[in-house]
């Protein structure tokens, strides 16, 4: 999957600041009340669990993690030229998910 094939590509890009929300992205962090800084906590925390591919706005990635106090959460992340960007966020909850690595049943 280039360059998802490595978590740490994603955290390096965090670590020198060098990523974007998308204006989607931007707007779920606030719904979910989730800070820049938890995303990142998460981000750098994180593992990658589910790859998609190209549908359009080319490959992106899942990553499941958490923040320092310990809250799971999921991105969706992207590449744009050289650049991480945040597709969306979310808190995974039951039904959906029945733990942050783990989906749910589908109904």
């Amino acid at each position: 999957m280039g360059f998802f094939d490595n978590i740490e590509w994603i955290k390096t890009k965090v670590k020198e600041n060098n990523y974007y929300f998308s204006r989607h992205g931007d707007k779920e962090r606030q719904n979910e009340n989730l800070t820049i800084k938890e995303i990142e906590e998460a981000l750098l925390s994180g593992k990658i669990i589910e790859f998609y591919e190209d549908t359009g706005r080319g490959d992106s990635c899942l990553i499941a993690g958490f923040t320092d106090a310990g809250k799971p959460v999921h991105v969706v992340c992207g590449k744009r030229g050289e650049q991480l960007v945040i597709i969306t966020v979310y808190i995974p909850l039951p039904p959906k998910f029945k733990s942050p690595f783990e989906r749910g049943n589908k109904k």
